[in-house]
């Protein structure tokens, strides 16, 4: 154990370095241990029993703090490099002392450096990386006769310029350390230092990949969140869970626990009276209709629930949700407004997982545990925070009715095939998307941009939450932050009708328009697997810090419609009463299969392509380019195309450019000399192949 003591903010120890991460200090790095380890006397109740059960656990933790409170660490990686002589091993290998690390090796006595890559697997183990497998491959074993260094050749700043160098000569440069199959024949060590050095897991069966020790994809924090909600946002509420291991015992509402609730009533001054405090025992742990299993989507039920009944301030609470009026201009689609000028939030940590975060999109992925199997702990780390906002609940029954519409079905479909594919080639299950949580989460995302500019704090200090579900849809944008952007009440201030009306009109006119577009707006795919449609950094994008879904599920289209279909957006079509809305008459109307593809905007506009299209829909080929420029100059056009395949559809003849695309490698193919449907085989054919 290191003699010094380094800082590190509460929130961290949940966040950023939390338990089975490494602790960067100068030129240190340290892995913080297990919650059995830590200090318990040292640490504060973070009271959420609604977050605490949904976790499973008792109690929330808040990590401690103070000059003699102390997060236990062990020095990680063991393998360390001199940065003088390029020699690696341990600190027993280097002759250096475990409390100030120098190179004992060097006259110089220069400090060492941990080393650069570390190897981790998707079960959460992590181990030093192998370099004396690296140079040597299965069966190396190490002596006097293999003394490794690692040297830099100076030419470039590349790993190919690095070389693990044996002192039998062997060699190898890092330059293919990083890929997928770089270490395919080693097997995971299995080990979980963070829990001691008795707790490795034999058979893991995952290959281990090689990492950066500072990669932020070493380790991924599993954070549950909750808003306090009356009656657990109360004073008594919260003194009484603070003392969960007194009232949760069975003796507690009998003679016997008489004396404890007493002693409460006396240290707070008959505050509250005793039958009142036995009350409050009872509903939090004695109560066993209460007991029911609570997950995510039940919290969030909850606090939406909570939102929408209000709460007027009052001393010694911490959720205060004001009922403000609906601006007159809005009030179609939004169904209420809360200022909430007192919120408190609670998240806490109760896992974590390296090189892939756990979500939605990888639900496979194990979670790495916080304590040992036999050593359970009934508590978890959490941190507690302060803030403010604006709770916007928005009329479900019309968006409902728009999510039923042909445009947001098509923009639904688009969404769900670009993460079918991913999932696909990752042999995972996809996630379902929800269009009416997209639009949302969009909206979200504009009225944060405009926030930010509005009231006061960056738009990394603003929070979105979500509530989507049945019967409820609303947007909680908050500030709870323990730094230097907290309680300001610029959000909240936001809440009363004419402010807000003018924020809402500034943004969704601000962002109708983006720098990028037409790229932005006509986006079938952006974003990590094609997560997002019509959303990039120049209009909805915002810090991920802020966002619930690492900037993923977002379509601007969604709201302001596309060029192809400009009046398909939520904004135009809430504003049109049903014999407003716009008819097809005249026109041929669009199949209900092609309205449920990736053709629709193609066929509205390809006239031409229209029974090709209605073939290929039935035949289940998804469009890739329609309309591409192509030639050593772009000078020519083809109508559809599959680049990847080397498949071009030409309605036209067109010598030169077909000649030139034939030279390249491209089947060219027109329409005229094909029937429909025969020339949707051929394409179905080619692209198999």
């Amino acid at each position: 154990m290191p003699s010094n003591t380094f800082k590190a903010r509460r929130s961290q120890l949940v966040s950023t370095f939390g338990v089975g991460s490494l602790f960067p200090v100068e030129n240190n790095s340290f892995m913080v241990t297990s919650i059995d380890q830590w200090d318990a006397d040292y640490l504060t109740p973070a009271p959420e029993p609604r977050l605490a059960s949904s976790l499973g656990v008792g109690r929330l933790l808040l990590p401690p703090t103070g000059k003699r409170a102390k997060v236990p660490v062990i020095r990680f990686p063991y393998v360390l490099t001199c940065p003088k002589c390029g020699r690696l091993g341990s600190i027993k290998e280097l002759h250096s002392d475990h409390q100030d690390a120098l190179c004992g090796l060097c006259k110089s006595k220069v400090p060492l450096t941990p080393s650069r890559f570390v190897v981790a697997c998707e079960n959460g183990h992590l181990d030093d990386f192998p370099y004396g497998y690296w140079v040597h491959g299965p069966g190396f074993r190490t002596g006097p006769d293999h003394e490794l260094s690692l040297t830099s050749e100076g030419r470039t700043s590349s790993l190919a310029d690095m070389v693990v160098v044996c002192s039998c000569g062997k060699r190898r440069t890092m330059a293919d350390a990083f890929s997928p199959v770089a270490l395919k024949e080693m097997k995971c060590s299995g080990r979980r230092l963070w829990l001691g050095t008795n707790y490795t897991e034999k058979e893991c069966g995952k290959p281990p990949r090689t990492v950066q020790r500072g990669a932020s994809n070493v380790w991924f924090p599993a954070v549950r969140s909750a808003i306090s909600i009356p009656p657990y946002s109360e004073f008594l509420a919260k003194l009484v869970s603070m003392r969960a291991d007194t009232f949760s015992h069975p003796d507690a509402l009998t003679d016997r626990g008489t004396l404890s609730i007493e002693g409460l009533v006396k240290e707070f001054n008959g505050r509250f009276t005793v039958d009142e405090v036995r009350s409050e025992i009872r509903r939090q742990f004695h109560n066993a209709d209460s007991q029911e299993e609570t997950d995510d989507d039940r919290l969030r039920e909850q606090e939406f629930q909570a939102l929408i009944a209000g709460r007027a301030d009052q001393p010694d609470t911490d959720f205060v949700a004001e009922t403000m009026p609906v601006p007159s201009s809005y009030h179609n689609w939004i169904h209420a407004v809360r200022k909430v000028t007192r919120l408190r939030e609670v998240r806490a940590l109760y896992g974590f997982s390296r090189l892939m975060p756990s979500n939605q999109e990888s639900p496979d992925i194990k979670l790495a545990a916080l304590f040992p199997e036999d050593n359970k702990q009934s508590w978890l780390p959490a941190v507690e925070t302060l803030g403010e906002g604006i709770f916007i609940a928005l009329n479900r029954e019309q968006l409902d009715k728009w999510a039923a519409t042909d445009f947001a079905a098509a923009r639904k479909h688009q969404l769900q095939h670009n993460i079918n594919v991913a999932a696909k080639q990752r042999k995972q299950d996809a996630p379902k998307v929800d269009i009416v949580q997209v639009l949302l989460h969009t909206l979200a995302h504009v009225m944060i941009d405009q926030l930010a500019l509005d009231a006061g704090y960056p738009a990394s200090s603003i929070r979105e939450r979500l509530y989507s579900g049945e019967g409820a849809a609303g947007i909680l944008l908050y500030t709870a932050s323990s730094d230097s952007a907290g309680s300001l009440g610029g959000v909240a201030a936001l809440a009363h009708p004419e402010r807000l009306a003018q924020a809402l009109d500034e943004g969704l006119r601000r962002l109708e328009w983006c720098s990028a577009d037409p790229v932005c707006i006509e986006s079938t795919g952006a974003g990590t697997d094609g997560r997002n449609l019509a959303a990039c950094h120049c209009c909805v994008l915002i810090p991920e810090t802020s966002c619930e879904q690492f900037n993923s599920y977002l379509d601007r289209g969604l709201l302001y419609g596309t060029p192809y279909t400009p009046k398909g957006g939520f904004l135009y079509w809430q504003t049109t009463s049903p014999m407003e809305q716009p008819t097809t008459e005249g026109t041929d109307p669009v199949p209900e299969a092609v309205r449920q593809s990736l053709w629709e905007n193609i066929y509205e506009d390809a006239k031409e392509l229209r029974e090709l299209i209605i073939e290929l829909v039935e035949l289940k080929v998804a469009p890739d380019q329609w309309g591409p420029d192509v030639g050593p100059a772009n000078e020519w056009m083809v109508d559809l195309a599959w680049p990847e395949h080397r498949i071009a559809v030409v309605t036209e003849t067109d010598e030169d450019r077909d000649t030139w695309l034939a030279d390249q490698g491209w089947n060219v193919l027109e329409l005229p000399d094909y029937a429909p449907d025969d020339l949707a085989n051929v394409i179905v054919g080619e692209l198999e192949l």
